[in-house]
């Protein structure tokens, strides 16, 4: 019997068909994809602590779904909604400041510098040169580098409404995960073992691991750094502290490090002339950037078996291709491609050492 011959125009058009629906569905919910991702991440990360919360309140979800909004209410989105509300206020008098800053004449070196062994001459002459031009002439070196960050920092304090606007999207998905989280849940993985059975499954569960390993081994590691640096220049009297910290805690996340921005603060206090404070912040600024490479192999490791070198690459990545998002979604996907990939390779190599043995 011969087979059925297949209509190849009715499958083209179904394939097409499918495509522009996919499209058009996503198209429509564009603007809520950044809130609803960052979404996921806060409630696949905080589940567990969901759960026993939830126990606690005689095991109501409402309770409990409400406990979780407001904790993240108190120390996500207030705390960034007055972050963002106060650059935009006080952007004129960082501006004058600024200004007021680098008008201001270089002191001379200290007396110690230039008694410094191997690098203490070398130091000296560099401030030497550095106070013959003023401030002002050391930051016009630093204009021609300085444009695609100022032009970025503009755009974000102008698109302070838009950010407002997504911190509350956030909270009111997260209400949504959080009370139908188990359904949801459900639904991925009975997804996932439709596209590829028993390893759909497993990348799904997976993908939960790694959100909750770059979550843990990024976020947390970042906002503990910030915090003691933070601490650090409050401490030494560096003007813009709070400013400066929020800017720690993105450079921590996009794992930059903390010294580009602490070590010209060690010099604003050295060249104050206070040079115990100057000291103390040098001593405290090296060991809090230090502190990632104990803390972030410990905290990924709690929650993914994953190479940290995929997720610094995956970090830096998503970071350079979607910005601030890509910084949980760049590590996420290269996790669940880096597991398919050994996952195929142990399969594949299995019956091979069978048949040789």
């Amino acid at each position: 019997m011969a087979a059925p011959r297949r209509d190849l125009t009715r499958t083209l058009l179904g394939v097409l068909c499918i495509g522009v629906l996919i499209v058009a569905a996503f198209w429509i919910v564009r603007p809520f994809v950044a809130a609803a991702i960052w979404a996921t991440m806060v409630v696949v990360v905080t589940w567990p602590l969901m759960l026993r919360v939830q126990v606690r309140l005689w095991n109501s979800r409402a309770l409990a779904v409400a406990s979780m909004i407001a904790m993240l209410v108190l120390l996500f989105v207030i705390p960034l909604t007055l972050a963002v509300g106060t650059i935009v206020a006080n952007a004129g008098d960082i501006v004058d400041r600024i200004r007021s800053i680098t008008s201001m004449p270089i002191p001379p070196p200290p007396q110690w510098l230039a008694q410094l062994p191997l690098i203490g001459a070398a130091l000296a002459a560099a401030w030497l040169d550095a106070s013959a031009g003023g401030v002002e002439g050391f930051v016009t070196h630093l204009v021609s580098y300085a444009g695609g960050l100022t032009a970025w920092l503009f755009a974000e304090v102008g698109n302070a409404g838009y950010v407002i606007i997504q911190l509350v999207l956030i909270t009111v998905f997260a209400a949504f995960m959080y009370l139908n989280g188990e359904k949801y849940a459900s639904t991925l993985l009975r997804f996932g073992q439709r596209l590829a059975e028993k390893e759909g499954e497993a990348l799904i569960n997976l993908s939960a691991q790694a959100i909750r390993g770059v979550a843990l081994g990024v976020g947390l590691t970042a906002v503990i750094q910030a915090a003691l640096g933070g601490l650090g220049l409050a401490a030494a009297g560096v003007p813009f502290a709070g400013f400066i910290t929020a800017m720690l805690l993105v450079l921590c996340i996009a794992q930059i490090g903390m010294l580009v921005v602490l070590i010209p603060a060690v010099i604003w206090v050295f060249w104050s002339g206070d040079l115990a404070w100057g000291i103390f912040l040098l001593v405290w600024s090296i060991a809090a950037s230090m502190l990632d490479t104990v803390l972030r192999p410990v905290l990924v490791s709690r929650s993914a078996d994953l190479p940290l070198l995929l997720i610094f690459v995956g970090v830096i990545g998503g970071f350079v291709a979607f910005g601030l998002l890509g910084i949980f979604v760049g590590p996420v996907v290269l996790a669940v491609a880096y597991t398919f990939l050994k996952t195929w390779i142990d399969q594949t190599s299995t019956p091979a050492t069978a048949d040789a043995a």
